[in-house]
């Protein structure tokens, strides 16, 4: 598969088979985006794998959690600007209710709409989730590292018949999944990647979000 292939393809899949993730294909993935750009090679990024019976700790874990305090904690970073301007407000509408067409769920089915959202919590039934953290002194450059090494293995998954989902929500309920992964004070979550064999029978699956026309986002000075 060459690049422009395995970027034209990777979507966020947002259902899995009931199949796993060999466990040596995954450590090679994971090594392999560690070729990512990195300002000052600093290799920011800090993962924590979870799958077989550590994911369903982990999720039963949260379940608890959801079940007695479904408020989120103080956020250690705002997933999105508030409150979010135009254009991207707009953008941000427009994806949610594609999506939510596609599952035949209406604007006004909200209790169908949230039960759709707790799927979040359970990584989709995805086979594998990787966390993300990075330690708190770093900044705005090291935070792009991390996504660039988010976006690279992502496009290696694609390549080897795998498909991801990343996942912002996460920062929602930082603590829990802190100290769940025993993370250090120092060290700051930032999101996690649901990841496996998506299952081309789910209708969420034909989510194709659009992009802007190059004309619109760049600008050639000559």
């Amino acid at each position: 598969m060459k690049v422009s292939q395995a970027l034209r393809e990777r979507r966020s899949v947002r259902a899995f088979l009931d199949r796993p993730v060999p466990p040596a294909l995954l450590r090679e993935l994971l090594q392999q985006a560690a070729r990512a750009p990195s300002s000052g090679n600093l290799q920011p990024w800090r993962i924590h794998v979870l799958q077989g019976e550590a994911l369903q700790r982990f999720i039963e874990h949260i379940a608890k959690r959801l079940a007695s305090d479904p408020e989120p904690d103080p956020a250690d970073y705002a997933v999105y600007p508030q409150p979010l301007q135009e254009p991207y407000r707009t953008s941000r509408f427009e994806v949610g209710e594609q999506m939510y067409a596609l599952l035949g769920i209406g604007r006004e089915d909200k209790p169908a709409r949230l039960d759709w959202f707790a799927r979040n919590f359970r990584f989709f039934e995805a086979p594998c989730a990787l966390f993300f953290s990075v330690d708190r002194c770093m900044g705005p450059g090291q935070w792009a590292d991390l996504g660039m090494y988010q976006q690279s293995l992502m496009l290696l998954l694609k390549e080897h018949g795998l498909d991801s989902c990343p996942q912002a929500c996460w920062a929602r309920y930082h603590r829990s999944v802190e100290a769940f992964l025993q993370l250090p004070a120092e060290r700051m979550l930032h999101c996690a990647i649901a990841m496996g064999y998506a299952d081309p029978e789910a209708p969420v699956n034909r989510l194709v979000s659009q992009r802007l026309r190059l004309e619109t986002f760049c600008t050639f000075i000559e």
